[in-house]
């Protein structure tokens, strides 16, 4: 019996790098990164007036080399690794500077059998839009070095924790919320934390009598249109794999925004009597923040209705909803991205189909309210938090005179012409 045993063990092949995904994955993570740049980048600068589009992109770009460097310093361990005693919390230092990590080391093996090194750079990859998101928040408001200081302490005390909770072990994804690509981890994070610093901050100088029209729709069109290529990266390769699942999460991705963007043209058409350009593709924007934790759990005609709803949605709450309470939410960080993250969420729990993922069977709205609430206040108690203290050291506005004259030259020197 001892020779079988061991003949059939030998008989077990050691898990092997799979090449099909490993392309895919480093596929997936180029187009993810191009989402913040170039994509979020245009499609935030076009919506701010022309005296803050220079402080609009920097704030992506920088927030893209500050977070790399964070994430490979000690975000990855702190989201990915085991945390020990604090486990169901936060992971622990023991990849810090990805630390024991080589050519050879493999995630997930037997399942997805990728490089770590690949997987590492993917979530580098949300973190890195993640805290961008919540700029749009506050555009047009913000001190650069309040800016800087502000997104290293969220990235660590904020993203990494709760990606743990939902992705690296921790007790939400324990508990059986289901988030397939992030409506939780990013959106509802970043939308909530968004949210916060807005009403911390105050309204921008002049808002509601000084004219704060786009500036150039155009670059939001194609911020818009990089976002909804990208997305393809988010969502299909949250999969980790080049396979059937990924498929369906890629025709669900484009079937929701599709259907939000059709759905918030035609509200905007009914209520406001011409359909806009903004409003098109924030309607795309908000299918695709929806279906994000949805893509890799519901069938396509499931997807559809997710896009419906999100459209109509959020532009009730970017639009009538905001205007209705007077917050200055710039951009609509969380009317989008906030709002279209818990409706994403609360579908998922609600239209799972076990036929397309088998981890669909166990999906239940309840749960899925007890991962939005828990992540609601945790972001929103400790963003509170990290903004005292970001005051306390920089600031977090430029003067008055400053925001007047527009953060391109007050804050960079520099000016589009």
């Amino acid at each position: 019996m001892g020779t079988t045993a061991a003949r059939a063990q030998q008989a077990v092949p050691s898990p092997a790098l799979d090449s099909g995904n490993t392309a895919w994955m480093l596929t997936a993570t180029a187009l993810v990164l191009m989402m913040t740049i170039p994509g979020l980048a245009l499609f935030y600068g076009g919506m701010v007036r022309k005296k803050n589009v220079l402080a609009t992109v920097m704030q992506s770009f920088a927030i893209c080399c500050l977070v790399t460097v964070l994430w490979f310093a000690v975000g990855y361990s702190l989201a990915f690794s085991d945390g020990g005693t604090l486990n169901a919390f936060v992971g622990g230092l023991s990849k810090a500077f990805h630390r024991g990590i080589t050519v050879e080391t493999l995630w997930a093996p037997g399942i997805a059998n990728i490089p770590e090194f690949v997987f590492s750079t993917f979530q580098m990859t949300f973190a890195i839009i993640t805290p961008a998101l919540i700029a749009g928040a506050f555009a047009e408001r913000m001190k650069f070095s309040a800016l800087l200081v502000f997104m290293a302490l969220w990235l660590l005390v904020v993203y990494a924790p709760i990606a743990h909770w939902v992705w690296g072990g921790g007790f939400l994804g324990s508990a059986g919320v289901l988030d397939f690509a992030g409506g939780t981890v990013v959106h509802i994070n970043a939308g909530v934390a968004g949210l916060v610093t807005a009403l911390v901050l105050g309204k921008r100088a002049g808002y509601g009598s000084a004219n704060m029209a786009p500036h150039n729709l155009v670059y939001s069109v194609i911020g818009a249109a990089l976002l909804w290529v990208g997305w393809f990266g988010f969502n299909a390769g949250s999969e980790l794999a080049a396979d059937g699942l990924a498929g369906a999460a890629m025709l669900n991705t484009q079937v929701a925004a599709a259907a939000a963007a059709l759905a918030w043209m035609f509200c905007e058409w009914a209520v406001a009597d011409k359909p806009s350009v903004l409003g098109i593709i924030s309607g795309a924007v908000a299918g695709l923040v929806a279906v994000t934790p949805a893509a890799g759990f519901v069938n396509p005609s499931g997807a559809l209705a997710v896009g419906i709803v999100a459209g109509i949605v959020c532009y009730l709450a970017a639009v009538r909803i905001k205007r209705a309470l007077g917050y200055d939410d710039s951009l609509d960080a969380f009317g989008v991205h906030g709002v279209g993250g818990i409706v994403g969420a609360l579908l998922t729990g609600l239209l799972a189909d076990p036929a397309i993922n088998g981890l669909g069977r166990d999906a239940s709205v309840v749960t899925q309210i007890y991962g939005i609430v828990f992540t609601i206040v945790w972001t929103a108690v400790a963003t509170f938090a990290i903004l005292a203290v970001v005051k306390a050291l920089v600031g977090l506005r430029p003067s008055p005179q400053e925001e007047i004259e527009g953060l391109d030259i007050t804050q960079h020197g520099e000016a589009v012409p």
